[in-house]
């Protein structure tokens, strides 16, 4: 058998490439297919199905671009409402590829569609079998129960839902058993996920708080409570999987524009590059999101779905980057772009300041504005810090003073640069990004506060 993990860092998705003999599947594949076909011509091998573990919310799915390129199958769990030929699969159905068996089990609880597969390698009695959860159980957490594919449920429903799918279909199977999971720490589809990207159920079952033992009323509890945010593009992006996404080729491609044209540009001009290049120089009222970080989740949470979009970069490298990236999550109103070098407009900068030079300040009257998840900051903060979270801080923005120095930090510096475009924007006359975040303040042994019942919590 062969069995290929493809992790996508930027969106912490895992997708999976399974063959045996002349045929192969691939399991949740992200919305550039390639690489699937590489793998595919690599080994010799057709691509028989594509298998979706359920309706995804947090990026487009290439399943349709796949099918037409190689004439697989799609699969869903037969709850799924897609709107596009699909092999529906219940609980117990098998396939084949190859020498390789695949066993489905429906676990909902993440999803009312979700289903959990087991690879059997027919030829290999001894060798564990994997088994590809989905979001229905990650490494050190499990999928979460309020998202947009629980539509007519509440969290408290799919939770029991989610109970009953890991103790009757998943727990009853023996340690060995390999943890294949869709996705690793950072994403937003639960909220303790490790950065492991597999694990074997084991180790779960002793390091995977909510398969400790556990009432269901208490499981629920647990598993409901304290969730990140639910990102804007998440509902558009599942119904976007569920009608099929257009092929990534068939996109319209940005056009290069004037400095007159990103001047008068009706829409959100993104910039692209590094928080210090952008500090340093940036079109007015530019949002900037860098490449380096988790762009396109972070474009999907601000930026909402149809908004009209130009790029503007350092090199032609990073607005094709830009282009997919933002394709993965359904933005597709890329308009146009610029190269920083090309534009001889009026421009802006954003001072970058150290953790040093921050503390120097909090005896004057400033604004100290962190915005990293509340968990992360109840977990360990500087002083006197206003925490405004990343994704509602345009919100809650008038609950700062426009006309006061303003000082903003998050973990590391990456979404601190993005909360300080999104203060130029509202009018913000004196803002700073402290570089380095939270951790260089740690790091330099300053004084740290902690909230009560703090939570342990991902940063990104």
């Amino acid at each position: 058998m062969q069995f290929k993990q493809f992790y996508l860092g930027c969106l912490a998705h895992a997708s999976y490439y399974l063959g045996s003999e002349g045929e192969a599947a691939v399991i949740d594949p992200q919305r550039d297919v390639q690489q699937y076909l590489d793998e595919a011509e690599a080994n010799n091998q057709k691509i028989k199905y594509i298998i979706e573990t359920h309706s995804h919310a947090d990026f487009v799915s290439g399943h349709i671009e796949l099918a037409e390129k190689t004439g697989a199958e799609i699969i869903f769990g037969q709850k799924a409402t897609t709107q596009f030929p699909t092999l529906k699969v219940k609980d117990g159905d098998e396939l084949n590829v190859g020498r390789v068996k695949l066993k489905f089990l429906e676990t909902p609880g993440h999803t009312p569609d979700g289903v959990t597969i087991l690879a059997e390698n027919t030829e290999n009695a001894s060798e564990p079998v994997k088994m590809l959860t989905g979001d229905t159980l990650f490494i050190g957490d499990v999928g979460r129960p309020d998202l947009v594919g629980s539509r007519g449920f509440t969290a408290e429903q799919m939770g029991a839902l989610l109970y009953d799918s890991i103790h009757e279909k998943i727990l009853p199977f023996p340690d060995e058993t390999e943890i294949y999971p869709a996705h690793g720490a950072g994403s937003l589809c639960g909220k303790s996920l490790s950065k492991e990207t597999w694990s074997t159920l084991g180790e779960q079952r002793k390091i995977n708080y909510a398969l400790q033992p556990m009432s269901k009323e208490e499981f629920i509890k647990i598993v409901t409570a304290d969730q990140p945010e639910v990102p804007a593009y998440f509902p558009k992006s599942a119904l976007k999987n569920l009608q099929g996404a257009a092929a990534l080729e068939d996109l319209p491609k940005p056009q290069t524009m004037t400095t007159e044209e990103v001047e008068n540009f009706d829409g959100v001009i993104l910039d692209v590059r590094n928080g210090s290049d952008f500090g340093a120089k940036h079109v007015p009222n530019a949002i900037n999101i860098g490449l380096g970080g988790q762009f396109a989740s972070w474009a999907g949470t601000i930026v909402e779905v149809g908004t009209p979009i130009a790029i503007a970069g350092e090199n032609e490298e990073q607005v094709d980057e830009a282009f997919m990236r933002l394709a993965r999550v359904g933005i597709e109103t890329v308009k146009g772009f610029i190269l920083m070098k090309d534009y001889n407009g009026e421009t802006n900068k954003i001072e970058q300041v150290s953790v040093a030079d921050v503390k120097e300040k909090l005896a004057d009257d400033i604004q100290f504005v962190d915005v990293r998840r509340p968990a992360e900051h109840a977990a360990g903060h500087a002083p006197k810090t206003t925490n405004l979270p990343l994704n509602i801080l345009a919100k809650e923005i008038g609950k700062l003073n426009p006309d006061q120095p303003t000082y903003v930090l998050c973990q590391s510096g990456y979404r601190s640069s993005l909360g300080t475009s999104i203060l130029e924007i509202a009018g913000f006359k004196e803002i700073y990004n402290v570089t380095g975040g939270t951790k260089a303040w740690m790091d330099a042994g300053l004084d740290t506060e902690v909230s009560t019942g703090a939570a342990c919590a991902n940063s990104n």
